[in-house]
């Protein structure tokens, strides 16, 4: 029948865009009434939204990546993905199937999202993930398509599919046999399904996205769905009941619901214009059907009750409200067996109440209310709706979890480094004052001029670990590695201002059209990770400057510390010797003292191992506060957690802090005895000097050696997580840059379709000038009214020379002159002479004889083929195309034939 249609309109020579607009009315003509079923039983489905394809698989896979450092647990987490990917295109991506089974599909896919939703940061600035849906009910024009919409919103994914759940449960319930009870029952409990789900996307669709839904899923639109599925399903209900012969008080009372329920259903339907129109009236033919039906049931009812006044009235109720029907809606409900069947009853009742009982009729008024029984409801949305869920991300942690373990664990972290960095800094002090007291070296110095054992040790220490060039080679690399760290995150944040000065330009190009969440909004909390990252650069740049100065001043002493035995004897003064002291009593408490020194050394890299080796998931606490609470009250669980693992380092860190201070304190007493029991003289003075720079140095090449070890994997593991940061800003101006670029099409399509006011020139005014010819100029506007001014004189034909009117035709199209034609009377004098075909002079422009109006073209008088046979008692010549009173909208100006005289 369509290709017939094509067929003839092709026959007639339509043009192509007549033939595509027809098309397009057609499709759109179909897909406007197929959500309709014909027949007495007429029930609504409603369409499914369509989508655009995602790629779940990149972007969740770069995130559970970047989380999951185990390889096993990433592979499992990424074959979850492609699961999910996989599950998203069979209930998205393909035209489903009016069957259960396509259901179930959808339905597993809604319960994965809502599975997947706690455990992935869906985001516009985190995971962006752009899911683009159409209006299920625009079906656009002839030049644009249906209005969609597209948020990197998971929520929004979420409605989406709910409402498709809504819409595939209503197309499968109007496709069952309502002949059988199985069909009945199905259609019920789908009619249901649909009623809830639209009814979850009302109280939810508003919260759930950051900017206004397109018509389909708001909160109106959805309301009315949901009452209009209730209404079905309670028709359904109503069906069941006949179909069961209940009796007739039941019957009447879910009859009367169901009517109930589609007036409500009309009502909200009347300021809706997104849905198609025939629905207003399917509603109000189903409420007159409803209430007919029930005032029928309940006619039998008085008929039981031998109240045959009351039967009759209520069998005129219903007549009253079929003929409604009939009159109104008869293309969309048939009732004409309905009908049949009441008025026989009618008849029936009225001939054996006027023969026999003889009851009165009471009035419509007077008639007690019918009652109402509701045995549907909106089912009720909660996880998992599916009987086949199962969780595919149930090894995964939530991302609340996830936040209070990151919490927890800076909270680990900080506790550790200050535990390390007392016990640190005690043994630094403790270093300093012996090195100061030049001991342990001044108890071995008893020779005068060999080198004591303690600077030997340490010398050897020095060059196992490298010595100057190992130290010095680190120092090199450390201002690289901050130079590539400064890089990566000064190209992160230039990604976001390009994008961002991008985004302020269009918005303050297109205004309101630009209706997207602005860049600097959104790019805050990675600014404020740009903040952190610069100013923790800055501060390891200060630390790192001072690592330099401090080695400089040490340098020497280094350098001879990295020398042989014999080079270090001879770079030490000789002195005295001063055996004497060497079995002295002071000299022994002395070594016992700094022997507990070094027990106390021993004893904190103990501590500070078992510190550092301390683990305790907390994950699996945080899982059960979630499941029991809903909520994770992380600071509480957390401080209790570190005071239970690391109470008892921390005591044992403060134990060994007070121990050193009173070795410390009986070291320097003793050492005041042993100095006062000492030689002195300038060449001891010398020696003890040098050991204690050796001394001095050592702890400080110690020092700044770890400094740089620690930088040195402080920035490399900076640079990994710079990198993260620099692969989610790029993330995120990609996707930026995408829904631009959709954004801009859409603009242009609308600026497109949108229409433009014609430029119309000033009028001008004719006023003669002798002295300045110019071409005929149109009349001055005259504006319109009922009573049409009688049109000026029709001025007289040129007169044609006789050598024109005796050449040949073809001689004509080139006239030497025109004389003057003669004034007729009542007309202006002051005409120049023209000379036909010569540039320069023209005739008093006298304009069409007829009004123009604003935007319309002038008059134009069609040319006239010459003929050798006079035309009244002129023989006229060609005339051309007059002058338009007022340049068209859109025409051109029309062509001007040459070679013939212009008509005055």
């Amino acid at each position: 029948m369509f290709i017939a249609a094509i067929q003839e309109v092709d026959s007639r020579c339509y043009s192509s865009l007549r033939l595509l607009f027809t098309y397009g009315a057609f499709l759109l003509a179909i897909t406007s009434t197929s959500w309709i079923l014909p027949g007495m039983a007429t029930f609504i489905s409603v369409p499914l939204k369509k989508c655009e394809e995602v790629d779940l698989v990149k972007p969740l896979s770069k995130f559970i990546t970047s989380i999951y450092a185990v390889r096993e647990d990433q592979t499992n987490h990424i074959r979850a993905v492609e699961e999910l990917n996989k599950l998203r295109k069979s209930a998205l991506g393909r035209q489903l199937d009016r069957h259960e089974r396509s259901l179930e599909i959808l339905l597993r896919y809604y319960d994965q999202l809502c599975a997947a939703e706690p455990k992935f940061p869906f985001s516009e600035n985190q995971l962006c993930l752009t899911f683009t849906w159409k209006d299920a009910f625009d079906k656009g024009s002839l030049f644009s398509g249906p209005a969609k919409l597209a948020l990197a919103n998971l929520r929004y994914e979420k409605t989406c599919v709910l409402f498709n759940i809504g819409a595939l449960a209503s197309q499968i319930a109007s496709e069952q046999n309502l002949d059988n009870d199985e069909g009945l029952k199905t259609a019920a409990k789908l009619y249901q399904l649909a009623s809830g789900a639209f009814s979850h996307i009302k109280a939810t669709v508003l919260s759930a996205l950051s900017q206004e839904p397109t018509a389909d899923i708001t909160p109106d639109t959805t309301s009315v769905l949901s009452h209009i599925m209730l209404a079905q399903a309670q028709e359904v209900v109503f069906l069941k009941a006949t179909a069961d012969k209940m009796k007739s008080a039941v019957i009447a009372k879910l009859a009367n619901q169901a009517a109930d329920l589609y007036a409500e259903a009309c009502r909200q339907f009347q300021s809706k214009e997104n849905l198609p129109k025939e629905i207003s009236s399917i509603l109000a033919a189903k409420h007159c059907v409803m209430l007919a039906y029930a005032e029928y049931h309940q006619s039998t009812l008085a008929k039981q009750k031998q109240q045959f006044g009351e039967e009759i009235a209520r069998l005129q109720n219903a007549i009253s409200q079929l003929k409604t029907v009939t009159s109104r809606y008869n293309e969309y409900v048939n009732v004409k067996d309905l009908s049949d069947k009441i008025t026989r009853a009618l008849s029936a009742a009225k001939k054996d109440n006027d023969f026999i009982y003889h009851d009165r009729v009471p009035e419509t008024k007077d008639l007690d209310r019918i009652g109402k029984a509701s045995l549907v409801k909106p089912t009720a949305i909660q996880m998992p709706i599916s009987q086949k869920f199962t969780d595919l991300f149930q090894k995964m942690v939530p991302l609340a979890v996830q936040h209070s373990l990151s919490i927890y664990n800076q909270r680990k972290a900080e506790m550790v480094n200050r535990l390390i960095g007392s016990m640190r800094e005690a043994s630094s002090l403790c270093s300093g004052v012996l090195a100061s007291l030049n001991l342990p070296a001044a108890l071995e110095d008893f020779s005068g001029d060999s080198v004591p054992p303690s600077i030997l040790e340490k010398s050897r220490s020095i060059i196992q670990q490298g010595g100057q060039q190992s130290i010095e080679g680190l120092m090199k690399n450390l201002p690289d590695m901050l130079q590539r760290n400064k890089e990566i995150l000064d190209e992160a944040l230039r990604m976001l201002n390009v994008e961002e000065s991008t985004d302020c330009e269009l918005r303050a190009k297109f205004g309101q059209r630009w209706n997207r969440t602005p860049s600097g909004e959104l790019y805050k909390p990675l600014r404020t990770d740009g903040m952190n990252f610069n100013s923790l650069l800055d501060n390891t740049q200060k630390s790192d400057s001072l690592l330099p100065e401090r080695y400089a001043i040490h340098s020497p002493m280094i350098a001879l510390l990295c020398k042989s035995e014999a080079e270090l004897r001879a770079a030490i003064p000789s002195a005295h010797p001063a055996k004497t002291l060497q079995g002295s009593e002071v000299v022994s408490d002395l070594r016992t003292q700094l022997d507990h020194l070094d027990e106390m050394k021993k004893e904190r890299e103990r501590l500070e191992s078992g510190i550092r080796s301390a683990q305790f998931d907390m994950t699996a606490t945080f899982l059960s506060a979630l499941a029991q609470d809903g909520t994770i009250s992380e600071e509480a669980l957390s401080t209790r957690q570190l005071e239970s693992t690391y109470g008892g380092y921390s005591q044992e860190v403060q134990k060994s802090l007070q121990t050193q201070q009173e070795l410390l304190t009986n070291v320097q007493t003793l050492h005041q005895k042993f100095s006062g029991m000492k030689q002195t003289s300038t060449e001891s003075m010398q020696r003890e000097e040098v050991m204690m720079k050796l001394a001095s140095a050592y702890d400080s090449y110690m020092e700044i050696s770890t400094s740089l070890r620690e930088g040195t994997k402080f920035y490399a593991d900076l640079t990994v997580v710079l990198l993260k940061f620099q692969n989610n800003c790029s993330d995120i101006v990609f996707a930026r840059k995408t829904e631009q670029d959709d954004l801009m099409k859409e603009i242009q399509l609308t600026l497109a379709q949108e229409p433009s006011a014609p430029s119309i020139p000033p009028a001008t005014t004719n006023q003669a000038s002798a002295s300045t010819p110019s071409r005929p100029t149109p009349a001055p506007r005259t504006v319109y009214s009922q009573n049409k001014p009688t049109p000026p004189p029709r001025p007289p034909p040129p007169s044609i020379p006789l050598a024109a009117k005796s050449a040949p035709p073809s001689s004509t199209s080139q006239p030497q002159a025109s004389s003057t034609p003669a004034a007729s009377p009542g007309t202006d004098q002051t005409s120049s002479t023209t000379s036909v075909g010569t540039p320069g002079l023209t005739s008093q422009a006298q304009g069409p004889p007829y009004q123009t109006y604003q935007g319309y073209p002038g008059f134009f008088p069609m040319p006239m083929g010459w003929s050798p046979f006079p035309y009244g008692q002129y023989n006229m010549p060609y005339l051309p195309y007059q002058s338009q009173g007022q340049v068209g909208y859109p025409a051109a100006s029309p062509p001007q034939p040459q070679n013939q005289p212009n008509y005055p």
